[in-house]
């Protein structure tokens, strides 16, 4: 009897999508979605590249405008690998970001695969989208700007 349940319970388990993120069992796309963009805010704001590494995809695209100076905007565009080394060092030496920093996460729309978030940081307002591969979420374009005039 005791196996039967065992057995049971282990067939169960295996027909449900179910991933572990930050101890937390996460079942639905929405939800796997908000916590790719998470990753990718913490990763930065708490110096932890592991996160970058587990929600950006190395064939990220990144362009921003950051504002120098309420002046003119610079065109920006970073790599996987430089974003991964920036979550490193960003916030470590000189506090950037903080408990009270900006992170507003908002999810536009979900697909089965392909999504599309807006998050507002500390540094401005990134667009992304995402993609589903190997039932992993992955953020694959980002659109930002430093916080608009």
């Amino acid at each position: 009897m005791r196996y039967s349940f065992i057995y049971f319970a282990i067939i169960i388990l295996m027909g449900t999508n179910l991933s572990i993120i930050s101890g937390q069992e996460i079942t639905s796309d929405h939800d796997m979605v908000t916590a790719a963009v998470e990753d990718y805010v913490l990763g930065l704001y708490d110096v932890e590249p592991e996160r970058i590494m587990r929600s950006v995809d190395t064939i990220l695209h990144k362009l921003g405008y950051y504002d120098y100076n309420n002046e003119s905007y610079s065109h920006v565009q970073m790599t996987y690998q430089q974003l991964y080394d920036l979550a490193g060092k960003w916030n470590k030496d000189v506090s950037q970001a903080n408990d009270e920093s900006p992170r507003k996460i908002e999810i536009y729309e979900v697909h089965d695969r392909t999504a599309s978030a807006k998050l507002t940081a500390v540094w401005g307002i990134d667009f992304m989208h995402l993609s589903k591969v190997d039932g992993i979420w992955k953020i694959t374009n980002i659109m930002w700007q430093s916080p608009p005039k």
